[in-house]
């Protein structure tokens, strides 16, 4: 919902409020008002707007209080937003005219529609809206949550990561998928390697695989139990893709689905996550394609993020071997290509960050038992074959264009690692020279590392994974990693930092901008 408001509206709208407040004298327990389990979310912030979520636990009205100071001195009251059962109680609401480069404090609470004087209590939120100067701006990024078993462990912290990423106040964090794991079933207990017990918080709906609306549903509120990951939505704008888990492992429109599926068909699957995905997340909707994931975002005059989807339009998980682009080799597809090519040669930001969900030449195997099969881009050293048609061309896009100052950020392979991509050591050399920084898991097993592909010449700058013989490391062993970018509203310089769990900067790199 688009929330313009008139003075006269807003007047009305917060006299009601405070009408409503008064007229519930009697109501003496919490728990007869509308809750707010899940906490609140903001994202998609831009120069001027911002998208505000929450999710009630009956049919309700959410009501949003905004203000630029955090007594709510001067605030606005907004008009209401339905919270029904076909969306699983959750509302968002888009706000606009905001002022750019400020702190919007909002707060949020929910009329029950049976009892229309009955108000929850409110939940606190906030976040900063995109710079109109050349100021500071930071941000986070990594993925993978809840995945190989690791659910919430309050014994080990809970969800720790996004408690340490809270501590850098960052502007945004940018999820780069598998936010969940619909395929990942959890236990009660973990045995671990010496000896030591993994307990899992657990509700009835991740004892299974999702496949019902409600299930997926259910998958995306379980991370929301974590204290930590609660804390860090109330108070850091997300910025968020998807990837496979938030299906089905390694899901493309040709994939068979394991036995412990009852529902066999993956298109209808996926588009009950699709639908979970986009309630459960402050998303702004496409009109032109209801459903679309990838967009791109300004965020003041240094920074866009092109946030793409790299499942919803790809060719079958084959071989990859095909040397003529064609449906067999989509990666992105034709259509979200044109638009990414458009969108870069459009930007007028010092940093275009392309938010990739899986990185460009570390080979990931769809079947790893017998190395067969490719889920990623990459599949072997040599020319461009199958998916990397499609990279080879908007690399040589970008060079010939004249675009400048792109940067890749991503995750999905569950180890931290920094790759420059240089033509010099390529098969495919038309480009110019750019990073891939790689972050994560969040909170998930550590795997890696993986092998790279010489296609596009990657050289590892820094690499830190457990290595052979160590792999599905629980959150426990510490080695949960997220990155850090940070960009000098002075010199429009960008330092990526990787960092893990306690904090522990583990490398660390400026880079220089070209003239835009």
């Amino acid at each position: 919902m688009t929330v313009r408001i008139t003075r006269r509206r807003f007047v009305l709208t917060a006299s009601a409020a405070a009408l409503g407040t008064i007229a519930m004298p009697y109501l003496s327990r919490a728990a007869d008002r509308p809750q707010i389990p899940q906490g609140v979310q903001s994202g998609d912030v831009s120069t001027g707007s911002g998208v505000v979520w929450a999710r009630a636990d009956r049919p309700s009205q959410m009501l949003v209080e905004v203000s630029t100071t955090e007594s709510f001195a001067g605030l606005r009251a907004l008009p209401p937003v339905a919270a029904l059962p076909e969306s699983d109680f959750t509302a968002k609401m888009l706000l606009e005219n905001l002022p750019a480069g400020q702190d919007i404090f909002y707060r949020v609470r929910f009329r029950d529609l049976a009892h229309p004087t009955i108000l929850g209590e409110a939940v606190v939120g906030r976040f900063r809206t995109a710079p109109a100067s050349n100021r500071d701006v930071s941000f986070v990024w990594g993925g993978d949550v809840a995945g190989q078993g690791w659910g919430i462990n309050p014994d080990d912290g809970g969800m720790a990561t996004f408690a340490t990423m809270r501590k850098h106040n960052p502007d945004f964090f940018l999820h780069s998928g598998d936010t969940i794991y619909a395929d990942g079933p959890l236990k009660p207990e973990v045995t671990l390697a010496d000896g030591g017990t993994w307990k899992n918080v657990l509700v009835p709906e991740k004892m299974k695989v999702a496949e019902t609306l409600d299930e997926f549903r259910a998958a995306h509120k379980y991370n929301f139990l974590d204290d930590n990951l609660r804390a860090f939505n109330a108070e850091v704008p997300i910025f968020v893709q998807w990837d496979d888990h938030e299906v089905v492992n390694n899901w493309s429109a040709s994939k068979q689905l394991p036995q412990a599926y009852k529902v066999r068909d993956i298109n209808l699957l996926a588009a009950r996550a699709r639908r979970a995905f986009h309630e459960m997340y402050p998303t702004r909707e496409n009109l032109s394609e209801p459903g679309r994931i990838y967009c791109n975002i300004g965020y003041g005059p240094h920074l866009e993020v092109f946030i793409l989807d790299e499942r919803s339009y790809r060719g079958p998980n084959g071989e990859n071997q095909q040397t003529e682009y064609g449906p067999e080799a989509y990666f992105l597809g034709p259509d979200q290509l044109g638009w990414l090519k458009r969108a870069l040669i459009n930007s007028r930001a010092t940093w275009k960050v392309i938010a990739s969900d899986m990185p460009l030449s570390i080979i990931v195997h769809d079947d790893w038992s017998s190395k067969s099969g490719s889920e990623a881009v990459a599949q072997g050293d040599g020319p461009p074959r199958g998916r990397e048609l499609e990279i080879a061309d908007l690399l040589r896009f970008i060079k010939t264009a004249g675009i400048v100052n792109t940067v890749w950020l991503t995750a999905d392979v569950h180890y931290t690692a920094a790759h420059y991509y240089n033509p010099d050591k390529a098969q495919f050399p038309d480009f110019e020279p750019f990073w891939e920084f790689v972050s994560g898991p969040l909170h998930a097993g550590t795997f890696g590392p993986g092998e790279l592909d010489n296609t596009f010449g990657p050289e590892v700058k820094f690499v830190k994974a457990p290595g052979p013989g160590r792999q599905n490391l629980p959150p426990s062993a510490g080695m949960q990693f997220f990155g850090h970018v940070r960009i000098d509203g002075a010199t429009g310089r960008m330092t990526v930092t990787l960092r893990d769990r306690a904090d522990t900067a583990l490398w660390s790199t400026t880079l220089e901008p070209k003239p835009v």
